[in-house]
């Protein structure tokens, strides 16, 4: 939810040098790039009827039935891979398309401008490392980056009052959201004062209790969880969700141990110089565009041009005798076959499990287990004068955002305070906030209404934000992601694993697995990975073509 990041306060401060060179963001972070929403890629067997080869004008070396790799998925992964391919590899991949079911490119994310608001229905922000700013600058969105204030401080919930959150190691000792003794047993379990490791896959609970204690985790991870996966933390893994933090306990012997051994290796290898073009954020901060995050994949669309297809809907696909594969799709225009050298396939892993079936069962099935909790994205605004005097900093509602532990006896899982983080989200007088509510814990926002969802809201912040005597709320849009956040639960690794060994196993070189539920759910880290991913599709090209070569 939020914005938050990969790593929690508290963790970011015992380990500060386990960050990338530009800050990882801060607390709050977006409910990270949902999958595709609610639309579904349609399976279909193709009936009776001619199927057209497409004509790729936008594609270097004009009209063919042929390309070097298809993306399946508009979404920002997707996109991004594509804009990795062409900016990177171009050499390697001349021709390449990316396919969209729906008529617009983007995913979930999705932002709506409209009587002086501006707000986000999917994910609310990035954390500005690198490779992001890279995507940034390489889309031409440079000039149209914001960031939110890297001073401005996070809060949770905790027994009635909105208490700060560290943000740096001077604030250890002041911050009043744990006791002196839930902070001593955090200390000494950080440098290795703890029951050991159980010798299985541990669940984020039972690690952050056994290395860091109870108030640790009921107070800062358990909401963290709620914020970032919409998540169950009893069942999320840690390995999987918070691996960095995870492997320093493995090389180290201790958070601290392995933050220490960290620096060591790092300061054995030169930092390469950062690219001049991009921008130097200062401090924990988050970024979005003047317009919203939809400037992101609409520039990279844009760029892309005529290799974008929208409406093409993926029926099916299968490997070619010669290599590669065919894939045929219904589209505005009719029955469309295309052959590629490579796919990969970007779109959520229940969507991905029903396409691949026919080519492995084994690789749909463990596809087809992934979990997505839905999520409500409920936009409302309030008048200024609506917000409890306690909450203002020098009469104004100013950070990030706030999270809600569970255990708290409010239903929202957190919110963000939007027209403090970025300019020009709200009429003057206004404030805007964006609210998350369902999750693993709370499936049944399903069942619903919008206005019931609208109200469950405002009756939680009535409770710590708003003065309960205060007008009702500005409804602005309420989006219900009935399948929104893929939960890297205990065991989420193996079944990626298997998935991938059972296309590789069965001799399917040449098709990827990509998206949040293979990456990470961050909007940041949808970003690196797509870089990642082009250089294996670039490899598998460059030993395709010498492969050819010698035949």
């Amino acid at each position: 939810m939020s914005t938050l990041t990969d790593l929690p306060p508290f963790w970011r401060i015992q380990c500060p040098l386990l960050l990338r060179p530009t800050p990882s963001s801060s607390i709050f972070r977006p409910f990270h790039p949902f999958p595709q929403g609610r639309t579904r890629i349609r399976c279909s067997i193709a009936k009776e009827s001619a199927i057209s080869s497409p004509s790729f004008s936008g594609a270097p070396g004009g009209h063919s039935d042929s390309v070097d790799c298809v993306v399946v998925g508009g979404g920002i992964t997707g996109l991004c891979i594509a804009q990795a391919l062409a900016t990177k590899h171009s050499s390697v991949a001349p021709n390449l398309i990316v396919t969209e079911a729906r008529d617009r490119v983007g995913g979930n994310i999705i932002t709506v401008q409209r009587d002086g608001y501006l707000w986000e229905e999917g994910p609310n922000s990035f954390q500005p490392s690198d490779p992001m700013l890279t995507m940034v600058v390489d889309s031409g969105l440079k000039d149209d980056l914001v960031l939110g204030d890297p001073n401005a401080p996070r809060f949770v919930l905790w027994d009635g009052k909105l208490r700060p959150v560290p943000s740096k190691p001077t604030d250890l000792a002041f911050f009043d959201l744990m006791s002196i003794g839930g902070k001593l047993r955090a200390g000494f379990g950080a440098l290795g004062i703890r029951p050991p490791p159980p010798g299985h896959e541990e669940s984020i609970e039972e690690f952050v209790r056994r290395n860091l204690g109870d108030e640790v985790f009921e107070r800062l991870i358990e909401p963290f969880c709620s914020g970032v996966y919409a998540g169950d933390p009893s069942k999320l893994s840690m390995k999987a969700a918070f691996g960095k933090v995870w492997k320093l306990e493995q090389n180290g012997g201790s958070i601290i141990g392995g933050t220490f051994k960290t620096i060591q290796e790092r300061n054995k290898v030169p930092k390469p110089p950062q690219d001049p073009r991009l921008p130097k954020p200062k401090g924990q901060t988050v970024g979005s565009f003047r317009k919203g995050l939809a400037m992101l994949p609409e520039a990279i669309s844009t760029r892309l041009g005529k290799k974008v297809k929208l409406s093409w809907k993926l029926s099916s696909i299968r490997k070619l005798d010669k290599g590669g594969y065919s894939l045929t799709y219904e589209t505005p225009q009719g029955l469309v076959s295309l052959q590629s050298k490579s796919v990969v396939m970007t779109v959520p892993s229940y969507i991905a499990s029903s396409l691949l079936h026919p080519l492995s069962a084994a690789a749909a099935d463990a596809l087809s287990k992934f979990y997505y909790p839905p999520v409500a994205a409920v936009s409302i605004s309030y008048p200024k004068e609506a917000i409890r005097t306690e909450c203002l900093i020098n009469g104004e509602l100013k950070g990030f955002g706030q999270l809600h532990p569970r255990s708290q006896g409010v239903e929202t899982l957190g919110t963000i305070y939007s027209s403090s983080l970025f300019p020009n989200r709200a009429p003057a007088g206004r404030v805007l906030l964006l609210n998350y509510i369902g999750g693993a814990t709370n499936p049944g926002i399903l069942s619903k209404t919008e206005t019931e969802l609208v109200e469950a809201v405002d009756r939680d912040l009535r409770k710590i934000l708003i003065n309960p005597n205060a007008k009702d709320p500005l409804v602005l849009g309420v989006r219900v992601w009935p399948q929104a956040i893929p939960q890297f639960l205990i065991g989420h690794f193996d079944l990626l694993d298997a998935a991938k060994a059972a296309l590789r196993d069965t001799g399917f070189h040449g098709l990827f697995l990509g998206g949040n539920y293979a990456s990470g759910v961050a909007l940041g880290r949808c970003v690196e990975s797509a870089y990642e991913v082009a250089s294996e599709v670039t490899d598998f090209l460059s030993q395709y073509s010498y492969e050819k070569c010698q035949t």
